[in-house]
């Protein structure tokens, strides 16, 4: 595979120290990844760099490599070639996955904050079973609490901490956050304060010293765009390439059916039955599957897209990642399609996330008569009231059933004050 990318000097990359027994094999996995020949040449060239900084530190073998030397690596990389820092990590990733190192074991606490913190990780991991992301976001507060407090360096801080304490780290994050986005960040440092608290190692009650700011339930208004628009959008995305068709579909699945975007990513391809034109839809938050008919739009979108994007390996998933490496999409990956096509387009569209499609598709069937009920079964709610919210973008509909303004009457005006 090297004599693809290197016709003349492959057999050098082949003798490089310690990585040549596996640069003809990190050729091909680079080829699997769907990364192009431009790139894959860049990312052997990249690997040649990492094996002669290894040899020159009397590394010889690929066993021979401890974390402390990929940390040093790392480190050197960040330092000579911060842009291209990347390169480093996808070699690591193909070593570790082709088991040519070990994946690493966690280093012990390098301090008494870290310390607590794993604890803590540990605590809702193994006794209150959240999920990943949520342990790490969890984490991560808590280690930012402690490193503003100096816990590594004075760990007798937390047996003196004081509602001066926690307001001062309010504060901090609130010049970062605002009211809605400090609730959760608030939410988390009381979860880690009663954790301290039940290990006797802060005084207990503290996590009742701070509250979470004022949010009220529906004191913004969804957001929604003008259908038009909505429309006008769908209509600009350029499908003569492959992430445009792509893109394509996934929108059109979201103007059709109102779908999340964690829904359109983990849409299978068995859940699409093309003979009997109906598409399964796995609600996230309800965790039903709803069935819905498979419309002439969306099924030509899908069928584009299908036919020029290039598919390898084992994924099931109906949206992939076109450009390398190959893998499946992530929620997030909608709401950058987004943003990229809404620029693009030139409309007026204030808003960063997505979701605004759904609110949009729920307006534009409230706006055609269709009932709340069924427009709360579509987009897969458990309650009337999460539906009925929409209501409120109707104005001109509420305009309607609007009562007139009282008028005062003569008796109103001769009436002493």
């Amino acid at each position: 595979m090297l004599s693809t990318y290197f016709p003349q000097d492959w057999r050098r990359y082949q003798s490089v120290p310690i990585l040549g027994p596996v640069m003809n094999r990190y050729a091909s996995w680079l080829d699997e990844q769907q990364y192009t020949w431009r790139s894959a040449r860049y990312e052997l060239r990249m690997a040649d760099r990492v094996a002669g900084y290894f040899s020159r530190r009397g590394l010889g073998r690929i066993e021979d490599l401890e974390p402390q030397h990929l940390h040093a690596c790392h480190r050197w990389f960040r330092q000579r070639y911060p842009s291209e820092v990347g390169a480093f990590r996808l070699l690591v990733r193909f070593l570790r996955e082709s088991g040519g190192i070990e994946e690493p074991v966690a280093a012990p606490p390098t301090s008494q904050a870290d310390a607590y913190v794993r604890a803590f990780m540990a605590h809702l991991d193994e006794v209150r079973g959240y999920a990943p992301a949520t342990v790490r976001r969890q984490g991560q507060i808590a280690a930012e609490f402690l490193g503003w407090l100096h816990v590594a360096e004075r760990p007798e801080r937390l047996s003196v901490l004081n509602a001066g304490d926690l307001e001062g780290f309010t504060a901090r994050l609130s010049k970062r956050m605002g009211r809605v986005g400090l609730q959760k960040p608030i939410a988390i440092l009381r979860n880690f304060l009663r954790f301290l608290a039940a290990g006797g190692v802060i005084a207990t009650g503290l996590d009742e010293l701070i509250d979470r700011p004022r949010v009220y339930r529906e004191e913004q208004l969804p957001r929604a765009l003008p259908w038009s628009t909505v429309e006008a959008l769908l209509a600009s995305i350029d499908r003569t390439s492959p992430i445009g068709k792509r893109d394509f579909a996934i929108f059109s699945l979201m103007t059709t059916y109102g779908l999340r975007a964690c829904d359109v990513v983990g849409l299978m391809l068995d859940d699409i039955h093309w003979r009997g034109t109906l598409i399964r839809v796995r609600q996230s938050k309800t965790g039903k599957p709803v069935d819905l008919p498979l419309t002439e739009v969306v099924s030509d979108a899908i069928r584009d897209y299908l036919r020029h994007a290039r598919r390898q390996g084992p994924h099931r998933q109906v949206f992939l990642r076109i450009r390398a490496p190959q893998g499946t999409l992530k929620p997030t990956a909608v709401i950058e399609a987004f943003q990229a096509w809404s620029r693009r387009s030139g409309l007026d569209i204030p808003y960063k996330g997505a979701h605004c499609i759904r609110h949009s598709y729920a307006l534009h069937l409230l706006r055609q008569g269709v009932p709340l009920k069924t427009i709360g079964d579509l987009l897969g709610h458990r309650s009337p009231e999460s539906t009925s919210t929409y209501l409120r973008l109707a104005t001109e509909d509420l305009r309607t059933v609007a009562l007139p303004l009282p008028v005062p009457t003569s008796f109103d005006k001769e009436r002493p004050r």
